[in-house]
């Protein structure tokens, strides 16, 4: 299943910073400019390119966002997903699948800061009702904390509800 929040948190800041989705900037109002360099990159030809890592254990939902609209403002590179996903197990993405990748992940997000200039903290947006977004972002979280102790780590995230989960243990990993 898609994960909305992540790209909901990108279409407000876009749209705040009043770049559209092929990274060029048309705002009407210098402020957009101001502060655009905590969420962006600017590459050549003027484009915005987002400073994130797109991280799944399975390839299907990356690649939904890859062929969308909005999958074009990513840097291809920073795209990084495995093969077997986490069948909706915490433990899986935080033990074993999850784990394979945890490096790769965190070469990632090294290099995204070293690429700005006063880094401040970590944003993460992920669901807690499947195992990637409950195990393998609290794992991802505990080696941030690791390797950047003294930089602030904010989540964003989507709790499950036993009321409207469709997999009976998405409760339970959110717990």
């Amino acid at each position: 299943a898609e994960y909305m929040g992540g790209t909901k948190f990108w279409e407000v800041i876009t749209h705040e910073h009043g770049v559209e989705w092929d990274g060029i900037y048309k705002g009407e109002n210098d402020m957009q400019l101001e502060r655009i360099g905590v969420y962006f990159n600017e590459s050549t030809g003027g484009r915005f390119v987002p400073r994130a890592a797109l991280v799944d254990l399975e390839p299907g939902t990356l690649d939904c966002l890859k062929g969308s609209k909005s999958g074009a403002i990513f840097r291809p590179d920073n795209f990084l997903h495995g093969n077997n996903g986490a069948a909706n197990n915490w433990a899986r993405g935080h033990y074993t699948d999850g784990a394979e990748m945890v490096d790769q992940v965190m070469e990632l997000l090294r290099k995204e800061a070293e690429d700005c200039e006063c880094l401040q903290g970590f944003q993460l947006t992920h669901s807690l009702g499947g195992g990637t977004g409950s195990g393998m972002g609290t794992l991802i979280m505990n080696k941030l904390r690791e390797e950047f102790s003294d930089r602030i780590i904010c989540t964003f995230s989507t709790i499950p509800s036993p009321k409207v989960s469709d997999v009976v243990v998405e409760p339970y990993n959110a717990t």
